[in-house]
């Protein structure tokens, strides 16, 4: 009997967005009227956006890629003989021998794109598990010192160093602790966070797991973002298969050691995001910031210690563990250890997710990965961080991509999200679009953000009509430095950045010269 021929197919959404769901059951239809076996697996995305759908097919030489590929394109892919990994239009070789997946240093997403997600098998024979084994034998302490010497920040901006959060949770006192992930994937522009969680969602599971093991918790949330049906379906499915398996709940990997956890749908507002109003909603209360101190490391969630950190941060924790600190810590530059899966979008010509060590400037990422605008029109301005980061011009496209480096310039780099504009751009609409994001997701509880916002649209739509032109620069500028000082989060804290980096570096657009010296500077 002839052996079936593997062809992968994405089930992640961006994929499916395109049509990959057709373009799975044409493949399963076109094989049964050619009487040829085929064995479809529905993978994660390898991240090559702009390839989407991008199939996979298993050779002896290897997995050959063809993409875009539609649904219409099938019968010719056969015709061609894409089961022996033939040439075709739609044909790029070897898919690890790609140059923008070939270039990238991938140790989070590893196992993304490769494997189906919901395999425990393929995951183990990765590598799954291989941290959470190592950790079963090692005390708590040690556990957390591994991951405060691996040098991993968090991951869903705020930078602060990981073992040291589970360090504060370890040495709290109290009956019951809890790891909550933070998967409220809000920014825009963002999406690595989808990508995991649906191409691998083990590893998830396995360095929360690993963490309630640092720091005595028995029991984690999963706080998805409402818009990501898929990941919420793909994480609950995984989670049971990890259950039957013994890798959660009582006993875990054959161990006396209990954790187990699930998956909350988020409330679907960005403050969310937030950790704080991440917890208020996981408690079944409006999504509001509270104030610090306490820490959440100290009461947190139904008032106990906890843990919350990124998709990104925890899912970087089994690699940490399987391979040791030292080599997590041997990637990066710097303060800013390790990689970080960068996504490309906005004008683009090669969407996607890059996963490279810190370092790599963004120039790189937009020309070496990105491959300039989609619309053939010099790029201009990039946002990076999401919703709350700064605007860059070119001249500073060369800065290394490092978070102190960034700070320096008063930008920052949040989740890793990079959003790119062409020449065609106003930097006063993008400056007024920032306010007016901040006044709608404002969660209300402190005035700076909650009016600051409100204000700082109207001014910046008076100066874009040209009244009093100069005054109202001066009245935005005091209260960008308001919002900055006096916000209770980051969002008030932080709608600053894109607002005066655009004013700052592309001042023609609001029809005012350069300022002599820049206020946006912050500690």
């Amino acid at each position: 009997m002839t052996q079936a021929v593997k062809i992968f197919v994405p089930k992640d959404t961006a994929a499916i967005a395109v049509g990959a769901n057709a373009v799975a059951r044409a493949i399963e239809q076109e094989a049964a009227r050619r009487s040829l076996a085929v064995e479809l697996v529905r993978n994660g995305s390898r991240g090559l956006l702009w390839l989407e759908t991008l199939v996979e097919v298993q050779t002896p030489q290897g997995r050959f890629a063809y993409g875009p590929v539609q649904a219409d394109d099938v019968a010719g892919l056969f015709d061609a003989g894409w089961l022996e990994g033939k040439t075709h239009a739609l044909g790029h070789g070897l898919t690890e021998e790609i140059p923008y997946l070939k270039n990238q240093e991938r140790l989070t997403f590893a196992r993304v794109g490769i494997t189906d997600p919901q395999s425990l098998s393929d995951y183990q024979a990765l590598g799954g598990f291989a941290g959470l084994k190592r950790a079963l034998d090692m005390a708590p302490k040690d556990i957390v010192e591994e991951v405060i010497g691996s040098g991993l920040r968090g991951r869903g901006g705020a930078a602060f160093p990981t073992g040291v959060k589970w360090k504060t949770v370890l040495a709290a006192s109290a009956e019951q602790k809890y790891i909550v992930c933070n998967a409220d994937e809000g920014d825009s522009g963002t999406f690595s966070d989808r990508m995991l969680m649906e191409g691998d969602p083990y590893a998830l599971i396995e360095g929360m797991t690993i963490a309630g093991l640092a720091v005595g918790a028995t029991y984690g949330y999963i706080y998805v973002r409402s818009e990501y049906p898929y990941a919420i379906a793909t994480l609950n499915e995984a989670i049971d298969h990890a259950r039957a398996a013994q890798w959660l709940g009582l006993g875990v990997g054959g161990s006396h050691h209990r954790f187990d956890l699930e998956v909350r749908k988020a409330a679907g507002a960005y403050i969310c995001g937030e950790e704080t109003s991440l917890l208020e909603s996981l408690e079944g209360k409006r999504g509001v910031v509270r104030a610090k101190p306490p820490l959440p490391a100290v009461k947190g969630l139904f008032g106990r210690p906890t843990v919350i950190n990124n998709v990104i941060s925890l899912a970087s924790v089994p690699i940490i563990l399987a391979k040791g600190a030292a080599f997590y810590r041997d990637y990066g530059m710097g303060k800013s250890k390790g990689t970080l899966p960068f996504q490309l979008a906005g004008n683009i010509k090669q969407g996607g997710l890059v996963e490279k060590a810190f370092g790599i400037s963004l120039r790189e990422l937009l020309y070496d990965y990105g491959a300039g605008s989609a619309s053939g029109r010099p790029l201009r301005a990039v946002q990076v961080g999401g919703p709350l980061g700064a605007y860059l011009p070119e001249s500073q496209w060369d800065v290394p991509l490092d978070y102190e480096a960034y700070l320096a310039i008063s930008a920052m780099l949040g989740h890793g999200g990079i959003v790119a504009f062409d020449d065609s751009v106003d930097m006063s609409e993008m400056a007024q679009y920032a306010m007016e994001f901040c006044s709608i997701e404002s969660c209300g509880k402190c005035t700076p953000c909650r009016i600051g916002a409100v204000r700082g649209t109207e001014v910046i739509a008076k100066i874009r009509r040209n009244e009093h032109r100069e005054e109202q620069v001066d009245l935005l500028r005091d209260l960008c430095d308001t919002m900055l000082a006096g916000s209770l989060c980051a969002l008030g804290g932080m709608t600053p950045y894109p607002v005066l980096s655009a004013l700052e570096h592309f001042p023609e657009d609001f029809g005012t010269a350069a300022h002599p010296t820049s206020t946006q500077k912050v500690a």
